[in-house]
């Protein structure tokens, strides 16, 4: 055989692209309530209990009862996401690599409306005829020590009960670490407990009437979307119910490719939205600190 032969052997480069792994859009959007907003401030009107009022006499005064008037802002952000692609990348990678581009832009973009969707459940909220006033949210269940427990979610559905929060669309935010926790809870192994018999795929979806949606998303500093407190090592998740949170959208994500002629007719990928969100309602959103 000649020597020479190794000249001949040739490499062999992949025609596709694979994604790292990362969460793939919003996991949230679809859980919360969502409204199309114009301009800088978006305001929503709200109304709230009043009683009614017994009778004591015959062909008595008409009663009237003043109702209570309140309203939310939410303001709306920009996010951009672009990058360029030479043509001469096109050549050298074998591959038009722009809609792998794009998809990459699309799944930045939900990680940040998830991201938007989680500040507003546990930061400040904006009230008064100006959206001048700040509400923060009601207290948080404690860690106690330990991560997200039986005991826990007991408390957050009594805490919801108690309010008269509405059953339907009731949603616990947290992160695979708490998918955890409750997955090695005795009462929850247990089929006769757990009527959903998710964990003989090793999954959680509903329990105690919560749908669980783990997010595992980072910010841009590394971090996850789920946020500790500070100075801790305390995840703070949350249950909410689906009005208790509002996603305002003043320009859904749009993508768009095309020719840059000022940078040498390179391709250019695009993606931009403006979003808000706010806390509507305290009694409908609910902290939940868990120990990792």
């Amino acid at each position: 055989m000649s020597i020479q032969v190794t000249t001949a052997f040739v490499e062999q480069y992949s025609a596709n692209v694979q994604h790292l792994v990362q969460q793939d859009g919003s996991k949230l959007r679809s859980a919360v309530r969502e409204e199309a907003v114009t301009g800088k401030n978006a305001f929503f009107e709200q109304i709230g209990a009043t009683s009614a009022l017994r009778r004591t006499s015959r062909h008595s005064d008409t009663p009237r009862v003043d109702m209570p008037h309140a309203r939310r802002r939410v303001s709306l952000e920009d996010f951009d996401w672009a990058d360029l692609i030479d043509n001469e990348d096109k050549v050298r990678m074998l591959i038009d690599p722009t809609s792998d581009y794009a998809r990459a832009a699309a799944m930045s973009m939900g990680r940040a409306m998830d991201e938007v969707i989680i500040d507003a459940a546990l930061g400040t909220a904006y009230t008064g005829v100006s959206g001048g006033t700040s509400v923060a949210g009601q207290t948080a269940i404690a860690n106690g020590g330990t991560g997200l427990t039986l005991a826990k979610l007991l408390v957050a559905k009594e805490t919801l009960d108690g309010d008269d929060v509405p059953e339907n669309g009731r949603v616990v935010v947290c992160t695979a670490d708490q998918v955890s926790d409750l997955l090695n809870t005795t009462e929850i192994k247990s089929s006769d407990f757990n009527t959903v018999k998710a964990l003989a795929r090793g999954e959680l979806d509903t329990f105690l009437g919560f749908r669980f949606i783990p997010v595992n998303g980072k910010r841009i500093d590394g971090t996850k979307l789920v946020p500790v407190a500070t100075g801790t090592t305390h995840r703070r998740c949350f249950a909410f119910q689906s009005e208790g949170l509002l996603l305002g959208v003043g320009a859904d994500m749009t993508t768009k490719i095309s020719e840059r002629a000022d940078k040498n007719y390179a391709t250019q990928v695009f993606c931009s939205m403006t979003i808000g969100g706010t806390r509507m309602e305290e009694a409908r959103v609910l902290e939940i600190l868990c120990v990792e």
